[in-house]
């Protein structure tokens, strides 16, 4: 299993080194559909007509310059920025409102959003159910900050602390924008352990800057230039396509 077949063995290894669930036991996966989506600011088109499918035990990731409509487009289908056509639709049922997807998709922000007074204890039994707190618990991260107020955390801290609250969501799906941002390497790569690990339970969308992660755990690659999706087959159309130069990948 792997998304660029070319790279099929490098892929596997680095997925079998963090765990990776076998995605092919998910039972009766569910289906995100965003379709027809447009959006214009003034003059300027920055989504034209895009379509995305996004099951659970996937991993789409989303590439694209500054501007190119990455983190437009997840607020669109998260119901937090209007747009001019859409249709959004869940195991193929159209959700016609925001109040629709409650507890059917998740959003993580780019930027933070527990309150810096909280605790973090109380972030976390406000936001997870308590049949899946042990759980939650059994991560040395978090005990190592569990009793610590929000406002000492470091960045890198507060946004591991952050992801992993949107992934214990009950959620179908989760749009995760900018995750990486601001983590360091070590971070980076626990973020994406834990992302791994949480997609037998949902589907998810990831848009970041910091490409070579959502390369290494994407299961499909979509690229936004000119307001359009273009599905990559391999990662080289990155380069094809002008996202990135030779010898980057």
């Amino acid at each position: 299993m792997g998304f660029c077949l070319s790279d099929e063995r490098d892929i596997c290894h680095y997925r079998k080194r963090i765990n990776r669930p076998n995605t092919a036991f998910i039972l009766k996966p569910h289906i995100l559909e965003a379709d027809s989506i447009q959006k214009r600011f003034g003059e300027k088109t920055v989504v034209s007509d895009i379509y995305l499918k996004c099951q659970t035990g996937e991993i789409l990731g989303l590439l694209g310059r500054n501007g190119s409509g990455k983190s437009t487009l997840l607020k669109i289908i998260f119901g937090i920025v209007a747009a001019d056509n859409k249709f959004i639709r869940i195991d193929g049922v159209v959700k016609q409102t925001t109040a629709a997807l409650f507890g059917e998709v998740s959003y993580l922000h780019q930027d933070n959003f527990i309150p810096d007074n909280f605790w973090v204890q109380k972030a976390i039994s406000l936001s997870v159910d308590k049949q899946k707190l042990a759980d939650f618990y059994a991560d040395e991260m978090i005990t190592s900050i569990k009793n610590k107020k929000v406002s000492h955390l470091s960045g890198g801290e507060k946004r591991y602390l952050e992801i992993k609250l949107i992934l214990f969501s009950d959620s179908k799906f989760a749009l995760l924008d900018e995750p990486y941002n601001g983590l360091s390497p070590v971070m980076s790569e626990k973020v994406n352990t834990l992302i791994v690990a949480n997609t037998t339970q949902k589907g998810m969308i990831i848009t970041d800057h910091n490409y070579n992660n959502v390369i290494q755990i994407a299961t499909k690659l979509i690229l936004m230039k000119d307001g359009k999706a273009h599905h990559l087959k391999d990662k080289k159309e990155l380069i094809e396509k002008g996202y990135l130069l030779d010898g980057m990948l």
